[in-house]
């Protein structure tokens, strides 16, 4: 186990990590505790009570933050010519096809989202060892993965973002930036989490969320009491 640093130690002393906070607490004392150099991202860490190892209990999907994510996401479109205008007048990086997947296939993945069309699928579908790991594999249920390429780029630009459950039961994702007011931070936590809320598969019994930990980078996470985040969505 790596050693915990002076720091980590110190942040772990302003709260009982046994007890379960508010919503607004937990933003609260995400903020104090936090002591990275940089605007380390907020992040929330979601357990459900679900087997993502059956297909009918996989929660996958992708909502827009009320204030965005406060990062600079990066788009690839890879398109047919038709679309490129579309896409880069609606803000993508980096517009093509075929240049973009042998720089994919070369390493490159200097990107944060990867937009596509239906019709070039067999194409991207060769990059999906490469994508996939990455988290960058576009999917129709993810709206990565359509005709409206233009709209699918404003959406990413504006906060858009994909979560899914891990191996684990788990969605890691992060919401914010900690220099984000409190109430944006708050709206954002409670944006994703009432999305993740209606996604509940029907065969899932039992406790959907069982437990919601808030952090920041290189911080402690936060126990939420699930109750309490639930109640003010």
């Amino acid at each position: 186990m790596a050693k915990l640093t002076k720091k980590y130690k110190e942040a772990l002393a302003k709260f009982d990590s046994e007890k379960q906070y508010s919503l607004t607490e937990a933003v609260e004392l995400v903020k104090e505790i936090s002591y990275a150099k940089f605007d380390a991202s907020v992040d929330l860490n979601i357990r459900l009570g679900v087997d993502p190892r059956k297909a009918n209990q996989m929660v996958r999907g992708s909502v827009t933050l009320p204030h965005g994510t406060g990062k600079e996401v990066k788009i690839l479109v890879l398109c047919t010519p038709d679309k490129e205008e579309e896409a880069k007048a609606a803000g993508a990086d980096y517009v093509g096809l075929d240049e973009y997947v042998q720089k994919i296939k070369g390493g490159w993945t200097d990107i944060d989202v990867v937009i596509t069309m239906p019709s070039v699928m067999p194409k991207v579908g060769a990059l999906g060892r490469i994508l996939g790991p990455r988290g960058l594999m576009p999917n129709p249920k993810t709206g990565t993965v359509t005709m409206e390429v233009g709209k699918a780029v404003t959406a990413a630009k504006a906060g858009k973002i994909d979560f899914k459950v891990d191996k684990f039961g788990i969605i890691h994702s992060a919401v914010a930036k900690l220099s984000f007011e409190h109430g944006q931070i708050m709206d954002n936590a409670i944006e994703l989490v009432s999305t993740i809320e209606k996604m509940k598969p029907a065969s899932s019994k039992g406790t959907y969320v069982k437990s919601i930990y808030l952090s920041s980078t290189m911080s402690p996470g936060i126990l939420v009491d699930a109750k309490s985040f639930t109640a003010q969505i």
